[in-house]
């Protein structure tokens, strides 16, 4: 007998699944859950923060996992006397859902998308991300997982970002946000750029064409008259678009006399350290020079299908990066497709040649139309025809994919929206040495290790479902004015928007009044990255500030939050990465990491692979 209730009456020799049904019916009949929350509402708060599935699909046999050590803790705390209140939450944005919508469609691309037409398209995301609410709500019931989806949060509610439209006019105002032209890992396939979080979860081991290609020099003096570069790629398609060549200053570089297959030799420049691994033991090394005696020298293209202003393209410079740890030793620069070689391209004058369009596809050319890698082939055939290519190796290494749509991504120069998580870097260390993490190692090793070399965020995503930047640039002086929630964009624009839904494209269509000069200012048609929404969950649940300043004060930080340890670069770094960026602290106290259940061939399960097993 409890609270005056009595408990169903049970078989001498119960069966199991019928007991099951019993308490199931039990609890259901008299509340139990919510009662037993309301019992304790004047005890002392411990606090658990939900990480929120997007029901998009069916769940699977690994949201049990996760659910059941969900369950536990804040079962036993409530037990304890602590007043826990479990507040469910959906996260509704993103990639995924987008994806699964082109399918049912039968949509390829971008283009496919504003054709269909993007408020209709985003409708079918809405309707998506509630389609298996009830399945999962079924299986939270079934498996004795006590949590609040009554009350849970969505991450598409307008109250939602509202709370995150405050949170990126707080980091605009600490200079923590800023736009760049940045060479971003990027998925022609669904047309944006990944933040290094998204791609931390696409790594696959594949089997790449290498090829070790001869930049003859042109002009030079003395005994490299006659020489060429000996350079090494593992991506001959940014090979149309090299304008430069870098060297370690410090390194040792030979002159060799090589001898070709058919008799004849030739005289070729690579590091003194990988003679005979590119050339083998017959190369014959005729002088050495530093690297910094090569700096200024000047060579001929591999391709002149989309020539560069000569005069400050097509030389050697110097790079600290460079080593002699495989390669040559001499790096091909081409500054459109690599942050290293736009960081030196930068610093040396170097231009840059970008002939890849937003889908991945050279835009021009004898490849135009192909898509970037597919051309590797082509482009390896063109340089042996020439007479450039001096070997040709099969290199086996981890590349990036999608994460999704599971295309292989590349890195491309685009402008983006970043925050400037590398300006609190210290910051995030130290917070995180004061979180309980379980197990142990995961502090110092695989999440401290990823905050150690943190990178900025890159934010911004060339999409249409998900949280609107809120940033309105002005036609005439390109000031940038951001809007702070739904009531801000009413007092710029002098209408009524409290009743706004502030998805695309309804968002586009409202211009504001330049704050600097007056002109028209329109939003910018990106969205944010979505697991900017899923680490604003701790304040954005609550609608914070603009409401639930109380509920919010009471609940943070998380005495528990717990995970499968793929999220150590995905929500538990969100979480910590925008806590400390606004309010200077970590968003939770404990954190328990948990193994992924995997498929016959170790594989995680995941909706996106299909290899999940129904809980049922």
């Amino acid at each position: 007998m409890t609270d005056g209730v009595a408990w169903p009456e049970v078989p001498a020799r119960p069966d199991l699944p019928a007991l099951e049904h019993a308490i199931l019916e039990r609890w259901s009949e008299e509340d139990v859950f919510h009662r037993s929350v309301a019992q304790r509402a004047e005890g002392p708060v411990w606090t658990f923060y939900e990480g929120p599935p997007t029901a998009n699909g069916r769940p699977g046999v690994h949201h049990v996992e996760s659910r059941v050590f969900k369950d536990v803790f804040p079962r036993y705390r409530t037990m304890k006397g602590y007043s826990v209140r479990r507040k469910g939450g959906w996260d509704c944005h993103g990639l995924p859902v987008e994806l699964e919508v082109e399918r049912e469609l039968g949509l390829d691309s971008k283009s496919d998308i504003e054709a269909y037409g993007i408020e209709e398209f985003n409708e079918r995301c809405r309707a998506s991300v509630q389609r298996y609410v009830g399945a999962f709500e079924e299986l939270t019931q079934r498996i004795g997982f006590w949590i609040d989806t009554d009350d849970a949060y969505w991450t598409m509610s307008p109250e939602y970002i509202d709370s995150l439209w405050w949170a990126l006019g707080e980091l605009w105002d600490r200079d923590l946000l800023f736009e760049d032209f940045r060479v971003a890992p990027y998925c022609g396939r669904c047309g944006t750029a990944l933040s290094d979080a998204e791609v931390a979860q696409g790594y696959d081991e594949v089997t790449d064409p290498s090829v070790y290609v001869r930049f003859p020099l042109r002009d030079a003096a003395g005994p490299l008259a006659d020489a060429s570069l000996v350079v090494w790629t593992t991506t001959p398609w940014t090979l149309p678009s090299n304008t430069g060549c870098a060297v370690g200053s410090a390194l040792t570089y030979a002159l060799v006399e090589h001898r070709l297959p058919d008799g004849r030799t030739e005289h070729l420049v690579l590091a003194e350290d990988l003679v005979v691994d590119v050339l083998g033991e017959d190369a014959k090394v005729l002088a050495t020079m530093s690297g910094e005696e090569l700096l200024g020298q000047r060579y001929v293209p591999p391709f002149d299908h989309f020539p560069a202003d000569a005069t400050t393209a097509y030389r050697v410079v110097a790079a600290d990066f460079v080593t002699t740890s495989d390669g040559t030793g001499i790096v091909h620069l081409a500054p459109a497709f690599g942050a290293d070689d736009l960081m030196v391209g930068r610093r040396e004058g170097l231009p840059v040649v970008n002939p890849v369009g937003p889908d991945a596809r050279f835009t021009d050319g004898p490849w135009a139309g192909v898509f970037v890698k597919d051309a590797d082939e082509d482009l390896t055939s063109r340089l042996e025809a020439a007479g450039l290519l001096v070997s040709r190796r099969a290199y086996t290494h981890t590349y990036p994919f999608c994460w999704r749509c599971k295309q292989p991504l590349i890195y491309w120069a685009k402008p983006s929206w970043y925050i400037r998580t590398t300006a609190r870097r210290e910051e995030l260390v130290a917070n995180n040495a004061g979180i309980n993490w379980t197990p142990a190692h995961i502090r110092d090793g695989r999440f401290g290790r990823w905050l150690e070399n943190n990178v900025d965020w890159a934010l911004s995503r060339d999409r249409y479902w998900g949280t609107p930047l809120p940033f309105w640039r002005c036609g005439d002086c390109n000031e940038v004015t951001v809007v702070r929630s739904r009531a801000d964009l009413s007092a710029l624009t002098g209408e009524d928007h409290s009743q706004l839904d502030p998805h695309r494209p309804a968002v586009d269509r409202i211009s504001v009044p330049c704050t600097s000069c007056g002109g028209a200012a329109t939003r910018i048609p990106d969205v944010a990255d979505a697991w900017f929404d899923s680490g604003a969950m701790p304040f954005a649940q609550w609608g914070y500030p603009h409401q639930g300043r109380e509920e919010f004060e009471r609940h943070y930080p998380a005495d528990y939050i717990c995970e499968a340890i793929d999220q150590t670069r995905g929500w538990f770094y969100t979480l910590l990465a925008e806590s400390t960026l606004l309010f200077g602290d970590s968003a939770y106290r404990n954190c328990v990491c948990l193994g992924h259940i995997v498929d016959e061939d170790g594989r995680k399960m995941s909706k996106s692979t299909g290899n999940v097993i129904d809980p049922w």
